[in-house]
């Protein structure tokens, strides 16, 4: 597994940032640990305050020299301020942002150390209903105007995109000494991934709210309940892309197969077979053309990630489309 993100130490957070924080929070910080388990360099900690409560310190700056880190704070705080009225049982609870020194800060609730992975059967009971509960508050609901509404569709046309640059043979080539044979399965599949991906460009409502970015590192399970955070990519569209791209996340991450986990969310919300479709196929385009890309700076696991979820995505994608297995993923390094 690749290195982590370099985060700064709550010593390298400019002193003016630290006491404005404690200024907000009425209360001395006694305990900053830092919190990883995003795939981004920003700067992220749990607080200890001096009056015995929690909270929850996540801030954008400038990037270090060089890096690809993007720190989509702004578009954060928006999403948090229109969406906590709609769907606030889902969101932590917020305490403040601000602005200084070239930092853009947001407090919120702590909501406790990594819940998954790993993924245990019960847990991701607990996310599969939960998140169902959260597409059917907004299902069909008329939403904020600023929100995007054709987000998913840009998974529409990745296979497209790479049959016709020739990019195939580059996510043939993960397989390694498997490569003609990993050339040969997707050279089968590509047709029928085609047909589904296609279908992304022509969504059908209801529509519902989507996080768009629902992975362990941006969820807490509580009690009986999912907690998401990270909302900069919310946007309005098919339930369905949502769920496919939170599935093979937690498949990826060793944890129960898809086909019971979407069981689980059904018991709540059913969902439309050609929108599920179309999402798996879209998904794999997208991790198809990823994979192989070289490594970003200041992401370094970023690849190793995407891999596993195409590894994740194929298999699910050939047992849903009737096709042979992809025994040549077991080339494929994480």
């Amino acid at each position: 597994m690749a290195e982590r993100e370099p985060k700064p130490a709550w010593s390298e957070v400019p002193i003016a940032v630290r006491r404005e924080a404690e200024r907000r929070l009425r209360s001395r910080v006694v305990r900053a640990t830092r919190a990883y388990g995003g795939y981004a360099a920003s700067a992220t900690f749990r607080l200890v305050l001096a009056n015995g409560k929690r909270a929850f310190f996540k801030a954008g700056y400038p990037p270090p020299p060089g890096s690809a880190a993007i720190f989509p704070i702004d578009r954060e705080e928006k999403r948090y301020r229109t969406l906590l009225p709609i769907v606030g049982r889902w969101m932590p609870r917020q305490y403040g942002s601000f602005k200084k020194d070239d930092w853009h800060v947001l407090l919120m609730e702590d909501l406790g150390p990594s819940s998954v992975p790993p993924w245990t059967a019960p847990k991701a009971r607990i996310a599969a209903r939960s998140y169902a509960g959260f597409h059917r508050a907004t299902r069909g609901r008329q939403l904020p105007r600023s929100l995007p509404r054709r987000d998913f569709a840009e998974f529409s046309g990745f296979w497209r995109a790479l049959r016709k640059s020739g990019a195939l043979s580059a996510t043939a080539s993960l397989a390694g000494e498997r490569s003609d044979e990993a050339a040969e399965w997707i050279d089968v599949a590509l047709p029928i991934f085609i047909a589904h991906e296609r279908e992304l460009a022509r969504p059908r409502a209801p529509f519902a709210l989507l996080h768009f970015d629902t992975r362990s590192d941006n969820i807490r399970i509580v009690g009986e309940r999912m907690v998401m955070f990270d909302w900069p990519f919310a946007s309005v569209g098919p339930a369905e892309f949502d769920v496919a791209a939170f599935l093979q996340a937690v498949v990826a991450e060793g944890g129960p197969a898809p086909e019971r986990v979407l069981g689980w969310y059904e018991d709540v919300l059913p969902l439309r077979a050609r929108e599920i479709d179309a999402s798996i196929a879209g998904i794999a385009g997208y991790f198809a053309d990823r994979a192989p890309k070289p490594p970003m700076p200041g992401l370094p696991r970023i690849r190793s990630i995407q891999r596993r979820q195409l590894k994740a995505t194929l298999r699910w994608a050939a047992r849903r489309f009737g096709l042979p297995e992809p025994h040549w993923l077991a080339a494929v390094a994480d």
